[in-house]
């Protein structure tokens, strides 16, 4: 049998490129290879967007979009929505009682994290913030995954996991399979700004579904080498944004690029319009998929369903062990 692998991701805003890039693609190439289940985190979204959970909301779909454009295949994965996964919460709520609260403010993920949203929590941190490690390792072996596909950023909060399906089995006896991560090998991809990270509300990311003029315009926006001040200046690639993007959509011609930007034979307007067209190109199959998509929401609405259904059968049987192992299996475990 296939291992079983699980990929989730927040709906707060549409993907961008790098989504698709550190995380999207390698989850398409390994569908042939294991049991996939991608989960919309949409009650993880809610812990620093609980003021607006229209938004949330809202972008179930317009994620379930961009996933399924980018190849996540239904035929080949289940993709699931969580809060409709109610042994979650329950699995949550047991796994409280193996965690203290110096272990999780010392998780260093959600450490900078809550540095990060210093303006929305201010220095009154919320139970749900800082407890969602809780409720992942509760999306994790809810589903007896194998794999949890992850950025290096996010090691910690696997190790969380471990250390919890390990106490719970030395306390209960063994009830849940211990996962593993799969680090994705990839870098983070800047954002057009220059600035460290991409982000959906960082207004400096490209998205998988924006339209060619718009791609034209971020481009022509986007950091250079601040030191190449005139057309025929010698420019240093290595400190360039659109040059990190000719990496990602134009590998073929990076040499030649560098070349050309470092004698100061390429301008910064040329190279911005090489790189608009060469991400037009990319970008052109998914807006097409996506478009299609967008004209079927019904239709990509019950995909979600029916992944979500054969989702919660494996956790009421997860949840079905712990119970047992809990004593709270009343009555051979009927209601």
């Amino acid at each position: 049998m296939k291992k079983r692998i699980l990929t989730g991701i927040r709906p707060t805003g549409r993907l961008h490129v790098g989504h698709y890039f550190g995380m999207l693609r390698q989850i398409a190439e390994l569908q042939d290879d294991f049991e996939s289940l991608v989960m919309i985190a949409d009650v993880q979204a809610l812990t620093d967007n609980f003021h607006r959970p229209q938004k949330v909301r809202a972008m179930v779909l317009e994620v379930a979009y961009d996933l399924i454009a980018g190849g996540v295949d239904p035929a080949r994965s289940t993709l699931f929505i969580q809060s409709l996964i109610p042994e979650i919460a329950e699995l949550t709520l047991y796994y409280g009682n193996l965690v203290t609260i110096s272990r999780l403010q010392q998780n260093p993920t959600v450490k900078a994290e809550i540095a990060q949203k210093r303006a929305l929590f201010g220095n009154s941190v919320t139970y749900g913030f800082l407890g969602y490690p809780v409720s992942q390792a509760a999306d994790i072996t809810a589903f007896d995954a194998d794999l949890v596909p992850v950025g290096e950023d996010q090691l910690p909060q696997i190790e969380l996991t471990r250390e919890i399906v390990r106490k719970f089995n030395q306390l209960y006896g063994p009830t849940l399979k211990e996962p593993q991560a799969r680090v994705l090998h990839t870098a983070r991809i800047r954002g057009l700004d220059g600035g460290s990270k991409m982000g959906k509300s960082l207004g400096n990311a490209l998205f998988l579904s924006d339209e060619a003029a718009t791609v034209d315009r971020k481009i022509r926006s986007a950091l250079t080498d601040p030191q190449k001040l005139h057309l025929h200046d010698p420019g240093h690639p290595e400190v360039c944004t659109v040059f990190e993007y000719h990496g990602l959509f134009n590998r073929e011609g990076l040499g030649s690029i560098a070349a050309e930007c470092r004698s100061g034979v390429r301008g910064c307007v040329a190279c911005k319009r090489e790189l608009a067209e060469r991400v037009n190109a990319f970008l052109e199959p998914h807006r097409r998929r996506r478009a299609e998509l967008e004209a079927r929401p019904s239709e990509v609405l019950e995909i979600l369903m029916e992944g979500t259904r054969r989702a919660r059968a494996i956790a009421r049987e997860v949840l079905a062990r712990v119970k047992e192992r809990l004593h709270l299996d009343y009555l051979g475990g009927v209601a």
